[in-house]
């Protein structure tokens, strides 16, 4: 198991979708995960520390957990299976007990987000599906992904992309 952060949330510019990427502090390697339109705007979001005018999903997830008097302790992607991941998400009660629940690796990550839990990756899914940076320097990567994420242009990129594809 590794400790991984979110790096970057990316547009594959071969199928317009997003792509989050997630970084071993111990390597130069990434795992990228392809997610959808949806989970990719609360990402961005939980990224700049926003809000949207009204709760979001994981928003209100995470709300409705600490209510209950729990917390969300970690999320771990645990599988690939024919390039679909899995992940759980592990929530401790007051009493200490952890309970998991099966979780798209989106949610997790929205989720890890808003509580500032820990994210961690199997070893053998962080073997067989992260690639290595071709950033010799961490500085290059910083200036190829844009730290300071607009999440207006990421709306324009999804408007743009839905348009495209009604073209088609």
């Amino acid at each position: 198991m590794r400790e991984v952060v979110i790096k970057a949330l990316l547009v594959d510019p071969s199928n317009n979708s997003p792509v989050v990427l997630l970084k071993d502090r111990a390597s130069r390697k990434a795992l990228p995960i392809w997610i959808g339109d949806s989970e990719a705007i609360s990402i961005a979001f939980g990224l700049q520390n926003e809000d949207f005018p009204r709760p979001l999903t994981h928003v209100l997830m995470k709300k409705m957990i600490e209510y209950l008097d729990a917390k969300i302790d970690k999320v771990i992607i645990k599988a690939v299976q024919d390039g679909t991941f899995f992940a759980s998400i592990y929530v401790r009660d007051a009493q200490g007990d952890v309970m998991e629940f099966d979780a798209r690796p989106s949610d997790s990550l929205a989720l890890s987000l808003r509580s500032g839990c820990q994210i961690f990756v199997a070893d053998d899914v962080f073997s067989s599906e992260a690639i290595e940076s071709p950033f010799a320097e961490e500085d290059e990567f910083h200036d190829f992904v844009d730290d300071d994420l607009d999440l207006g242009e990421f709306r324009k990129w999804k408007e743009w992309a839905e348009a495209e594809s009604e073209e088609s």
